[in-house]
């Protein structure tokens, strides 16, 4: 980031902020929080992680759809770093190294599984947003992994039998 493209100080570390809410959200487990970061459309591309395809949904949907696999999980700790935040008028983007660990059976080291890359995100400037701006595109990118990814689909099955028993 150049000291002279007209972006705030403050612009940028609100950015940082609404991004790193997103580790909060998830890690508390306060979907609440963790939606409010989200514009009502968000384009998510995980590929590197899933190998599905990118897609764009509501935030309401994307937040729907993370909440049983972080329900199942016993915890979890997104470490995020290093931001490079990029403003242009009311856009802007972010890049942010992390790494995210996920833990089925805390007991049980096997049942452990951690990924390290960055996120790269685009946001716009929103007072709706806790920080003033909501993320409108998610991409992860996937370096390495470590431990076993087969935990994340049990986990995800145990969350989902949580919430139907709970709504039931």
């Amino acid at each position: 980031m150049s000291a002279d493209d007209g972006a705030s100080v403050a612009d940028r570390l609100a950015v940082a902020e609404t991004v790193y809410r997103y580790a909060e959200g998830i890690d508390t487990k306060d979907f609440v929080l963790y939606r409010s970061i989200f514009a009502d459309e968000v384009a998510v591309d995980f590929s590197s992680y899933s190998g599905r395809d990118a897609s764009t949904v509501t935030g309401d949907q994307w937040v729907a759809g993370v909440v049983p696999l972080f329900t199942g999980l016993h915890a979890t700790q997104h470490s995020m770093t290093n931001p490079r935040v990029e403003i242009d008028g009311d856009t802007a983007t972010c890049r942010m190294y992390m790494q995210a660990h996920h833990v089925y059976e805390p007991d049980d080291a096997d049942s452990w599984f951690t990924i390290g890359g960055y996120y790269d995100d685009a946001l716009r400037r929103d007072p709706a947003g806790p920080a003033g701006w909501l993320l409108t595109a998610v991409t992860l990118t996937v370096l390495w992994r470590r431990g076993d990814a087969g935990i994340m689909e049990p986990a995800r099955l145990a969350g989902q039998a949580a919430l139907d028993a709970n709504s039931a």
